[in-house]
């Protein structure tokens, strides 16, 4: 991945890092070392809290949002395009020095060395473990002005983001779920994985409802939900959904869970929150729930709930309820 690339490129492949000053890295994936260069001189830029976390733990200095300008930048391409032209003009915006893009071929790394080989003279690329590695040496803020994006409009009246998901429209899946929601949610609930907060604005149709507390792990999601959601009863919390600890529990949870990091299916995760879910609900607290059809998570909301029903749907996605949340014993 980055960290070969990353020696190849520093051991004669004509990337020079300046000898001082702080260096940030955009999105680094969570198994990357960064070979070659000091800890100490790192800052990770990382909004999704798991990995933000993760990257603490290991003794980084981490920040969800540049902070400061820097010596260099190191700009690790995300999957979704637009989220990925963003970082880069952000790094450009704010780097003194050189501009490194890393990413790996299934993520697009081709398609964006070809549209910055369009407006600015590109050092490299170096080739290795099925992606690239290619930098600018001058400043280039504007010529990637037009790429910049944050939380914008859409049409449809809500706030979205590049990277976000459901960024382009309401996700499907989540409009079957309030559909099936009941009139009477309770006073507290929580939406576990909120996203640009579309289940909380409905949740809050509900006259029941005191307090929604909005807990998501993606930090540009939640500023959209900020914007989405903006009743005086909803609590955004930028939280690792599957950990969080409510101050009290709740008598709903309503959740449309993710079920991957990559590009492949990873029911565990799901699995998770339907086990924070049944950890946070009161005894009598209920969980409203959409998934994929093809995804196995039934056997886990029995091993959680005393009730579980399957309540609808169509071809593409189940809805659940469940109720009476299952108590490990100590």
């Amino acid at each position: 991945m980055i960290d070969a690339r990353l020696l190849l490129a520093l051991d004669g492949d004509g990337l020079d890092l300046p000898p001082e000053g702080t260096i940030a890295v955009f999105h680094p994936p969570l198994d990357a070392d960064l070979p070659g260069i000091d800890k100490d001189r790192v800052q990770i830029i990382q909004g999704f809290k798991p990995d933000y976390d993760a990257w603490a733990a290991r003794g980084y200095d981490v920040v969800r949002n540049v902070k400061d300008r820097y010596a260099a930048c190191i700009v690790c391409l995300p999957r979704a395009k637009n989220e990925a032209r963003a970082l880069i003009a952000d790094a450009c915006e704010v780097c003194d020095g050189i501009v490194v893009v890393d990413g790996q071929k299934t993520d697009g790394v081709d398609s964006i060395l070809r549209e910055m080989r369009t407006r600015v003279t590109v050092r490299g690329p170096i080739s290795k473990a099925h992606g690239k590695m290619f930098w600018i040496s001058e400043p280039a803020a504007e010529f990637f002005a037009d790429w910049k994006q944050g939380p914008s409009l859409t049409d449809g009246g809500f706030w979205t983001a590049p990277g976000v998901f459901s960024a382009d429209g309401v996700d499907l899946a989540s409009a079957l779920l309030v559909d099936a929601l009941p009139e009477n949610l309770g006073a507290e609930v929580a939406d576990l994985g909120a996203g640009w907060g579309f289940l909380s604005a409905h949740a809050l149709t509900r006259e029941t409802v005191k307090k929604i507390y909005l807990v998501e792990a993606g930090h540009m999601a939640l500023e959209c939900a900020r914007r989405n959601v903006t009743d005086e009863r909803a609590e955004f919390l930028w939280e690792d959904a599957t950990t969080w600890e409510p101050p009290h529990r709740m008598d709903a949870v309503i959740m449309n869970p993710p079920f991957h990091i990559g590009r492949a299916a990873e029911p565990q995760i799901g699995q998770a929150f339907v086990a924070a879910a049944a950890r946070i609900l009161s005894p009598q607290g209920k969980l409203w729930m959409v998934a994929n059809r093809h995804l196995p998570y039934e056997a886990e909301l029995k091993t959680r709930f005393v009730h579980v029903e399957e309540i609808g749907g169509d071809a593409r996605f189940k809805l659940f309820h469940a109720a009476r949340p299952l108590r490990k014993r100590r």
